[in-house]
């Protein structure tokens, strides 16, 4: 059985491909997979390996734009199939620390009750590259899954999971838009233990003209469905619908100057 592959989706953003898999720095083996989404300007296999030398990379592309959800569940089929023990996630422009993964699969191997382990992270401005913020997610299962209910306490290009959990879990739903990652950690959460370690390992680009603010509202709405469609009646999900149906109408710019104020380096 192979160890680690990292799944990348792409759409039409080549240099932050570039720039992510040029961040993995580590001391063994890693192999990627790159799954493009339909862009106008695909990235080549030639131009992949110029950038990355630590593994194989895998290069599929889909002939049309598809949206987020078919791209990973396309990659997590065709990794299944490969035989790999844990599986990685990067999205393009996001930043790994040196060891990341070595770091990770060290965890897990100490832990073995623990199927999904996520990271802290530093939100970088897009421009000026500094840190805005530090997240300061819960770190234990308990308190993650608490306080699911109220917003995703898993930062998606965090996560490294074991395989075998798709065997129960299956993929990633596709009936929630842009909320994906939260349908699917959900999913997760409810048959096994996760937890987030309580240290920076990845800078994720806080771009406010990027596509997961530009589809916020849609976001907030299938966040607000997916709660109600795991709702028991507790003080978190009642607490989870307020705040998102809150946040649905808040103005984005007031949103980011809180963020910005509240969760400061």
């Amino acid at each position: 059985m192979k160890e680690l592959i990292i799944l990348i989706p792409h759409y039409n953003n080549i240099e932050g491909l570039y720039s992510s898999i040029r961040s993995i720095e580590e001391s063994f083996k890693i192999d990627l997979m790159v799954v493009d989404d339909g862009s106008k300007i695909k990235p080549s296999i030639i131009d992949l390996k110029k950038n990355y030398n630590q593994g194989e990379i895998i290069f599929e592309a889909l002939p049309v734009n598809q949206g987020i959800e078919s791209v990973l569940n396309y990659g997590l089929k065709k990794i299944v199939d490969l035989n790999y023990k844990y599986i990685g996630r990067l999205d393009c422009g996001d930043l790994c620390h040196k060891n990341k993964f070595l770091i990770q699969l060290n965890y897990l191997s100490q832990n073995q009750d623990i199927m999904l382990l996520g990271t802290q992270v530093n939100f970088i401005g897009s421009e000026n590259k500094k840190i805005l913020y530090k997240s300061n997610l819960p770190t234990t299962y308990q308190k993650i899954k608490k306080e699911f209910y109220v917003n995703c306490v898993i930062i998606h290009p965090t996560v490294v999971f074991r395989t075998q959990i798709l065997n129960t879990t299956g993929f990633y739903p596709t009936e929630y838009k842009a909320a994906e990652d939260y349908a699917f950690f959900f999913k997760i959460l409810k048959k096994y233990k996760v937890e987030n370690l309580n240290e920076v390992l990845v800078d994720v680009i806080f771009d406010e003209n990027g596509i997961s603010f530009k589809s916020r509202k849609t976001q907030i709405k299938s966040k607000i469905k997916i709660i109600k469609d795991n709702f028991y009646i507790g003080f978190c999900p009642i607490y989870g619908i307020l705040r998102n149906s809150i946040l649905l109408y808040m103005p984005h710019s007031l949103l980011i100057l809180i963020k910005k104020n509240f969760f400061k380096k």
